[in-house]
């Protein structure tokens, strides 16, 4: 039952067709409204989650660490407890089982008396997202993305390496290059057929690139293997981009003709030193990834500093 704030047809009417998504939770957590915006980012339709507690696993929010705040620091509970509105960045995951980056809105709902009867949570696609969106389109128009994940392709991964180490050996702007392998996908692939095989790199691809940051490039560089140029000054920062699309993918599934499968991957990678060329950074990175993958898979090596 919605409060009596939500109880107008007309106000109702804007919130159910505003971009963002929309939702109401009752005291217990339980959502009582779901908007059309809510539907479109999510995947999920009002009928999905409607009657659900928040916690029950549908969207199961994880921060960018890969750990879930459904059942210890939830911002809409949190909210409720204190009646603070909170901003935070959080990890979605869609309907179809990969992690989408949203910026997460909470606010109190309060009834005549003042006191809290429940809770609004808004949430709209991450601007970086948007930008990298943007950025796609108009890679696409020069047919320079791969056509399975949306992705740039190598020919302008390759362009905008070249401008890195070129940047690097001007100006000093350091940046790190991760190797990132689907483990046992081929297993995968023989199991559940190549349409599943195209489904599962789609969704890592785009759990990858949600885990990235505004001026990293993320590129399909061929087979299971994607290539990441990340914007870090020092081994740590690379590290932890590594850990995060490595945690991301670990808590995300696909999901395909009642078939659900999980996957990890090994990242490898290396911090661009001032006399690197593209075939040397590579190599470093690439035997980091082969160094995870002998090391146990579902791991993060970064290669050491000559």
């Amino acid at each position: 039952m919605l409060p009596d704030q939500f109880d107008n047809e007309f106000h109702k009417s804007i919130v159910d067709n505003l971009a963002d998504g929309v939702y109401y939770v009752d005291p217990g957590r339980k959502i009582n409204y779901w908007n059309h915006g809510a539907e479109r980012i999510t995947g999920y339709s009002s009928e999905d989650v409607v009657g659900h507690r928040c916690f029950d696993n549908i969207l199961d929010h994880v921060d960018a660490e890969g750990n879930s705040l459904c059942h210890t620091i939830c911002p809409l509970a949190a909210t409720m407890r204190d009646g603070q509105p909170r901003e935070v960045s959080v990890w979605l995951r869609h309907a179809e089982g990969y992690r989408k980056p949203v910026r997460v809105r909470t606010s109190p709902v309060r009834d005549t008396e003042g006191e809290i009867v429940g809770a609004v949570e808004v949430f709209s696609d991450d601007s970086a997202v948007l930008r990298a969106v943007e950025d796609a389109d108009r890679a696409r128009r020069d047919a320079l993305t791969d056509d399975l994940t949306g992705l740039p392709n190598r020919r302008l991964f390759d362009a905008a390496l070249a401008g890195r180490i070129e940047n690097l050996s001007r100006y000093g702007w350091q940046f790190g290059l991760l190797i990132v392998d689907i483990d046992h996908f081929k297993v995968v692939n023989d199991k559940h057929g190549h349409k599943f095989g195209d489904r599962v790199l789609a969704g890592v691809a785009a759990t990858v690139h949600g885990a990235t940051r505004a001026g990293d490039v993320v590129a399909r560089w061929g087979g299971e293997e994607f290539a990441v140029l990340v914007e870090a000054s020092d081994e740590a920062g690379l590290i932890e981009t590594a850990e995060r699309l490595r945690a991301l993918v670990a808590q995300s599934e696909t999901r395909f003709d009642g078939v659900r499968v999980k996957v990890h991957v090994s990242v490898g990678g290396a911090l661009a030193l001032s006399d690197d060329t593209a075939e040397s950074l590579f190599s470093r990175a690439d035997a980091a990834m082969y160094a995870a993958k002998h090391a146990g898979r579902n791991r993060v090596e970064i290669a050491a500093a000559l």
